[in-house]
């Protein structure tokens, strides 16, 4: 008798025991967060890591992050807008743009000399978005749109002044938008994902690259280039890229109400400002890395980039033209996108 008792109580114990560490993991949601640049990136240091760090104490520590950078989880940078709406990852952050001419409104972004401030065309990005581009995103749940505060020029034997000096040079361009222009500029555009980069500019296979400040010293890129063009202060960026901070539906659905709160509290306009102000403010340290190394830099004077103007509005003229043939007022749609960045 005595022996069934102690049995009995060893059951219950062990029962309780389990209990409760299945409550404890029930309390802990992990969520993985895999993007393609390297863990000494500004996307990866300045954003991601802030952004998990953030959910973690609003749920006090009910939400945790697992970063997998550099892709980690296998795959490329294209692939990750489907990894995440296929669940091969939690959440991920990447640009659409890789995948080129899937996501045609939010391109408007993408077009040249559209972008002058990274935090208030990152804010505006996630209101236009909501109403222009929701067919673009669906089958995943954004978090965050921002854009990059403009790509700057950077070459290895020869300084791009003049809309001449373009010819016969090979540029990696990031997105489909940059391609053209790079293309109506005179220049031989090579699009690829930017971690392709520092290897394709060391081999010779470009002569040059389109590329925001901010992921220059991540790729050590200030080591291999020579030359560094830029467009002065205040001036419409030469072109940009729009990225996403984009969660698996069915993995926030699964999250319990108080957890989706917490991810609901840290995503939407305020949260994209947020990050956009991050790429404005990662401009100067990492420009600076290129100063170190005593690289030339030229700023293009104004009446020059008038006469890069002239291609440019080429190419957002026939960018009007293809979306108008798949019913979407292009016209439109750039007030629109101007009239939120204002």
């Amino acid at each position: 008798m005595q022996s069934s008792r102690i049995l009995k109580s060893a059951l219950a114990t062990a029962f309780l025991a389990l209990a409760a560490t299945q409550a404890a993991a029930q309390e802990t949601v992990t969520l993985r967060v895999h993007h393609f640049l390297p863990p000494s990136s500004n996307a990866h240091v300045k954003m991601i890591e802030p952004w998990c760090a953030k959910i973690a104490k609003d749920s006090a520590g009910k939400l945790k992050c697992q970063i997998y950078p550099a892709m980690q989880l296998g795959g490329t940078p294209p692939q990750l807008f489907d990894q995440v709406k296929d669940g091969v990852a939690d959440i991920v952050w990447t640009l659409p743009g890789y995948q080129a001419g899937r996501f045609l409104a939010t391109e408007v972004f993408e077009l040249p000399f559209m972008v002058s401030s990274a935090e208030k065309a990152s804010k505006a990005l996630w209101d236009y978005a909501a109403k222009n581009a929701k067919d673009e995103y669906k089958g995943v749940k954004p978090l965050i749109f921002h854009v990059i505060p403009g790509t700057q020029l950077h070459t290895t034997s020869k300084q791009i002044k003049t809309l001449a000096d373009f010819k016969g040079l090979k540029l990696r361009a990031p997105n489909r938008m940059a391609t053209k222009l790079v293309s109506a500029l005179g220049a031989t555009p090579v699009p690829m994902p930017v971690p392709q980069v520092a290897e394709s500019l060391s081999k010779g296979v470009i002569d040059g690259t389109v590329l925001p400040w901010e992921v220059i010293p991540s790729l050590k890129i200030q080591e291999i280039v020579k030359f560094h063009t830029e467009t002065a202060a205040g001036q419409a960026f030469i072109a940009t890229s729009a990225f996403v901070f984009a969660m698996n539906p069915a993995r926030y659905d699964s999250l319990p109400p108080e957890l989706k709160k917490v991810i609901d509290a840290n995503s939407g306009a305020a949260t994209s400002a947020w990050a956009g102000k991050i790429w404005d403010g990662a401009t100067a340290p990492a420009r600076q890395t290129a100063v170190d190394r005593k690289n030339t830099f030229y700023s293009v004077p104004a009446a020059e980039v008038a006469n890069w103007h002239k291609p440019a509005d080429g190419v957002i003229a026939d960018w009007v033209k293809e979306v108008g043939a798949k019913n979407m007022d292009g016209t439109k749609l750039i007030a629109e996108a101007k009239a939120l960045m204002n």
